[in-house]
């Protein structure tokens, strides 16, 4: 049995897994761009379109500018498509493990850098979302990690004192500011790790 408290969970890299090298080269296959420059305006222009600042076609087109080329309506459509697919792949040990930690009376809430398509793909694909009290998608509250604003969402939502929060996130950067915050931080390594952490951390 586990006891209860409240778990902040990040999502990929946690509960989803990281995009794989194949999907990876499928999206630039897809872009039609040399990789190292993809990446560079990929990772570049994120955080705005994590934040929801931007739509998706907006980021899309920001990249090509980015790489001096232009998406038309039918490219932006497939580079959606499998930057989504890329992030769909969720790891079913931790997913037992949420719903365990559920069924055991822990209060639980999400919080992930993610963009509107993704967190739509998300909630139509997995009823085990229902198992969070708090959904903190980057997208929806304006903040993206390591942003405090993120973090002072989450509390706020969650209803709780930053120091009866912890944190689960795989990013060493986005835990360290959480710290910051006051929040309790555990690097995830693994699900095993993370049962031992949540038995120190009640």
């Amino acid at each position: 049995m586990v006891s209860r408290g409240t778990v902040l969970f990040d999502l990929f890299g946690v509960i989803a897994r990281h995009r794989s090298p194949e999907a990876g080269a499928a999206l630039v296959a897809t872009a039609g761009a040399p990789a190292p420059a993809f990446w560079d305006a990929y990772w570049r222009l994120r955080p705005a379109y994590d934040r929801g600042d931007v739509t998706g076609p907006a980021y899309w087109r920001d990249v090509g500018t980015a790489l001096g080329t232009r998406f038309g309506a039918a490219r932006t459509g497939a580079l959606i498509e499998a930057d989504v697919a890329g992030w769909s792949a969720v790891d079913d040990e931790m997913v037992a493990l949420v719903g365990e930690l559920a069924a055991a009376g822990r209060r639980l809430g999400l919080l992930s850098n993610i963009p509107p398509e993704l967190a739509a793909h998300y909630e139509a694909r997995h009823s085990w979302l229902g198992h969070f009290a708090v959904r903190g998608f980057s997208c929806r509250i304006g903040h993206a990690k390591p942003e405090p604003g993120a973090y002072a969402w989450s509390v706020r939502a969650l209803a709780e004192e930053p120091a009866d929060v912890l944190f689960v996130d795989d990013r060493e950067e986005n835990v360290a500011a959480a710290r910051a915050f006051g929040l309790r931080g555990v690097l995830f390594t693994g699900a095993a790790g993370l049962r031992a952490a949540l038995r120190e951390h009640p």
